[in-house]
């Protein structure tokens, strides 16, 4: 039987606008600046490209799936977390997750910050090339490219929480494992301006940014711009699950001293007068 192919459309609003300008005057490029773009331009526009990673990531509060918390479970999925946060092994949970919800197992990334990096790369699994397959591990002291089915990747832009965390609230970095159609990025560099003499658009990493230059004959100095136009939007939160850490309740507390404090084997009662009362449970 032959059907008809449907294409649908998903608005998505292109409401944020990123700009960095600066200006060098004449002196400065003949005395101090010896490559333009590595000096200048390179960092403007990698300036851009971290702003616009930082609204991507916003998108992580249209999330509730949660893994990182050994006992817990998803709602509207079976199965329960087996790893925590600082566990590789919890982008497993994060796989199974996203193979109960039908997401396709081809172009799923992993993305998690410095914190969760370290906590991973310290795992057998990164930096032990009999465990890997190979050595790049120990070469790059990368997450490696493949990590249970996803790509992996770190960004400093994912932060701990700013403020103490409540019950129930994450106490460690927010990472995410995603599909690639879970979330969707739309750029779209400005018109070039009519009078502008030396304006052009440039690709860096995949987004198209207006650059114009231009000169101010009284400063003696040339003034740059770079710009885009773009928007970010959640496209199904299905096809995403965070990965953190909690805050325990109380009674998880108290039941955790309780173990704490039974004899061992040899009858002897830790001591606990240097323990802490903030810990983190998964």
């Amino acid at each position: 039987m032959i059907q008809n192919a449907t294409e649908g459309s998903i608005p998505i609003t292109l409401d944020k606008f990123v700009d960095v300008s600066f200006a060098v005057t004449s002196e400065e490029l003949t005395l101090d600046i010896i490559d333009f773009n590595a000096q200048l331009l390179a960092p403007a526009v990698e300036a851009i490209s971290q702003k616009i990673d930082r609204d991507i990531l916003t998108l992580r509060s249209d999330i509730v799936q949660r893994t990182g918390k050994a006992g817990t479970t998803v709602t509207g999925v079976t199965g329960t977390n087996e790893w925590n946060w600082d566990n590789p092994r919890v982008v497993i949970d994060a796989r199974r997750v996203l193979n109960q919800r039908n997401v396709p197992p081809t172009d799923r990334n992993v993305v998690v910050g410095p914190e969760i990096e370290a906590q991973w790369l310290g795992d057998p699994l990164f930096h032990q090339a009999d465990t890997r397959g190979d050595t790049e591990g120990l070469r790059e002291a990368n997450l490696g490219r493949r990590i249970f089915g996803h790509d992996g990747y770190q960004t400093q832009n994912i932060t701990g929480p700013a403020t103490t965390p409540t019950t129930g609230q994450p106490n460690t970095e927010i990472g995410v494992a995603f599909h690639r159609t879970a979330f969707a990025l739309v750029t779209r560099p400005l018109v070039l301006p009519q009078g502008a003499a030396n304006a052009h658009v440039e690709s860096y990493k995949g987004f198209a940014l207006r650059v114009v230059m231009g000169y101010d004959q009284a400063k003696k100095q040339d003034v740059v711009s770079i710009d885009t136009l773009y928007g970010v939007k959640t496209l199904d939160p299905n096809r995403a699950v965070l990965i953190h850490g909690v805050v325990c309740r109380h009674s998880q507390l108290f039941a955790w001293m309780q173990r704490r404090s039974k004899p061992d084997r040899r009858g002897r009662i830790p001591d606990h007068s240097q323990g802490v009362f903030e810990i983190r449970l998964g």
